[in-house]
């Protein structure tokens, strides 16, 4: 029997390439993501256009948060992304995601939970280093007995490596979502070009020469 795999999807690079890298593996995938009122909901539409791309059940579940206010900052250097705590970092998040995947998990015989964290969040986002999954998985263990195993396939990855890996699967820069500030257009919402998400993500294309 196939291990059933619930994967944390987003729609933007880092989720995706984890949602392909699960279906590789030969596991029996379900996408899921989270609407908890984020002002770039439109990722969630890109999730389920990759999902029915690629033919994966895609559930979503809907929570209330009342969320603290960020200061999205524009025009940063790579360089300064990596000193301190991201003002993009919403206190808690990943904690309440991986919490609710692995109630999915539980409620469906899940073995695992996969989330797209990576490397070059690591001093930026707390939530998206190794110690943190490490105390999660403990914590999860002692909360749901012979509950889901935490699987990060792209903690060691840069930005770069991983849009190499998504452009391998047949994945192009515009067709997954990672702004943090969509503007509206005449064509429609399109990412701002100037948050520290669309210049990680145009930095990693053209690392590739994509």
């Amino acid at each position: 029997m196939k291990t059933h795999a619930i994967v944390l999807h987003s729609g933007g690079m880092d989720s995706t390439v984890c949602l392909l890298k699960a279906l590789a593996s030969g596991r029996t995938v379900t996408s899921l993501g989270i609407d908890y009122g984020q002002k770039q909901l439109v990722e969630l539409e890109y999730a389920k256009v990759q999902c029915e791309r690629f033919g994966v059940p895609r559930k979503v579940l809907q929570i209330a948060w009342d969320q603290p206010r960020l200061r999205i900052p524009r025009d940063r250097k790579i360089a300064d992304m990596k000193k301190g705590v991201a003002p993009t970092f919403l206190p808690g998040r990943n904690a309440v995601f991986l919490a609710l995947a692995c109630a999915e998990a539980g409620g469906v015989g899940a073995k695992e939970v996969w989330i797209g964290v990576n490397a070059l969040d690591f001093s930026g986002y707390p939530d998206c280093r190794p110690a943190f999954v490490r105390a999660f998985q403990k914590m999860i263990s002692a909360a749901i007995p012979k509950g889901p195993k935490i699987v990060t396939p792209l903690i060691h990855r840069t930005k770069p490596q991983i849009a190499r890996e998504a452009y391998r699967r047949g994945l192009r820069r515009g067709e997954m979502w990672c702004c943090y500030r969509p503007v509206i257009a005449k064509v429609g919402i399109v990412p701002c070009g100037r948050c520290d998400a669309c210049i990680l993500h145009e930095h990693a294309w053209a690392k590739l020469g994509a």
